[in-house]
């Protein structure tokens, strides 16, 4: 069985709008991965850290 996902809201790096992104909880313990922007269509570095039962997701600039 899969588990579900996880859902957290970020904010765009580039149009600022508050986006829901869904990660796995389980996993290797840290990926980064792209993504577009389903307001703007821009893309983002989305970086997933997994610790314990933790899941950290941070939205970075494609460009950076």
């Amino acid at each position: 069985m899969q588990p579900f996902a996880d859902a957290t809201f970020q904010l765009c790096p580039y149009c600022g709008e508050e986006v829901e992104v869904e990660v796995d909880p389980l996993g290797a313990s840290s990926e980064t991965y792209i993504e577009d922007c389903p307001v703007c269509c821009r893309p983002w570095t989305v970086h997933v850290s997994r610790e314990d039962e933790t899941v950290s997701v941070h939205l970075g600039r494609d460009d950076d």
